[in-house]
């Protein structure tokens, strides 16, 4: 998917409806205020601005998407910016954080092309869903204080076109909040009083699969064993309540096409979308990277998660 846009101008409105978390009802668990009801029956929580979010990108490092990263690499520091000056209508700055990963990880593969070839074996090397590091900035996330936050957010959007082939947004996802917090790689991300927030960007539908060594017959079929209700369950049980966790996808809607380029429908990834939404709230959206214009999905996540912030449960 090629898409040479400039996401300057688009980005200025986003400082009006940017994370405006309003009002938000907590559960009465943990560190909260609680008053108790006249009649001594359970405390009511007390109403508080939801000012917290661990935002985390899925970017797609195949060797489609070098114009959506240099875009993203040139205007992110614009996006960090706006994020960093924000504040709630009690004069609160957003306290937030950004780790970014790819939808790679590493595999090996053979093609069995039929009789008379030879297999074909090949190993893609991924991060795994491993938070980039670099930039000159020695950790695995970087928050609203870094002073350098902007241009090494910019830098790390900028994840190249080296990746595997088979991207895997949904299980990078979870790879990136469960296995790579199990090692202490991404260690500490996570806040407990936190909306988690999550972007995937990528040109094609996810493939996800925990298998290795895979076999892949001559109609080139590939084993997917990780499924959209997979990480819908993860992400119920890592922040113990659907309203803690909110979801944004920019992949193509159909086999679709622009001036900038083609992409694949994102058909897992908006069953993806669906099932986060089947308790009738909005906690995910799905927008096309064939709009060109990547603003559009980057603002209409931004309202989702705005969104998600005013219902949040904590």
């Amino acid at each position: 998917m090629k898409a040479a846009v400039s996401l300057f101008a688009p980005m200025i409105g986003l400082a009006f409806g940017l994370v405006a978390c309003g009002p938000s009802t907590r559960d009465g668990t943990g560190d909260d205020d609680d008053t108790t009801t006249p009649d001594g029956a359970d405390p009511m929580p007390t109403p508080k601005q939801c000012n917290k979010m661990d935002i985390v990108f899925v970017v797609d490092d195949s060797g489609s998407m070098a114009e959506e990263q240099q875009n993203l690499a040139t205007n992110f520091p614009m996006f960090a910016n706006l994020l960093a000056n924000y504040t709630t209508t009690d004069g609160q700055h957003i306290d937030f954080r950004v780790g970014l990963t790819t939808t790679g990880r590493t595999i090996t593969t053979t093609v069995n092309l039929g009789p008379g070839f030879p297999p074909l074996t090949t190993t893609e090397n991924g991060d795994n869903g491993a938070f980039k590091n670099n930039c000159n900035v020695n950790k695995r996330w970087l928050d609203a204080t870094d002073p350098n936050m902007a241009t090494a957010l910019g830098c790390r959007a900028n994840v190249g076109t080296n990746g595997p082939g088979e991207e895997m947004p949904l299980m990078m996802t979870k790879w990136a909040l469960s296995e790579r917090m199990t090692d202490n790689t991404n260690a500490g991300f996570l806040r407990e009083d936190a909306l988690l927030a999550i972007v995937m960007l990528t040109d094609e539908d996810d493939s996800s699969t925990t298998m290795d060594n895979i076999q892949i017959g001559p109609t080139g079929t590939y084993p997917m064993d990780f499924n959209p209700p997979d990480l819908v369950s993860f992400l119920d049980t890592l922040k113990g309540h659907r309203s803690r966790w909110a979801a944004a996808a920019i992949a193509g809607d159909g086999d679709c096409s622009s001036g900038f380029g083609m992409a694949a429908d994102g058909k897992r990834i908006k069953q993806f979308v669906q099932m986060a939404n089947s308790n009738g709230t909005t906690q995910a959206v799905f927008s096309s990277i064939c709009a060109g214009d990547l603003t559009i999905g980057l603002k209409e996540a931004l309202d989702t998660f705005q969104a998600a912030c005013g219902g949040i449960i904590l």
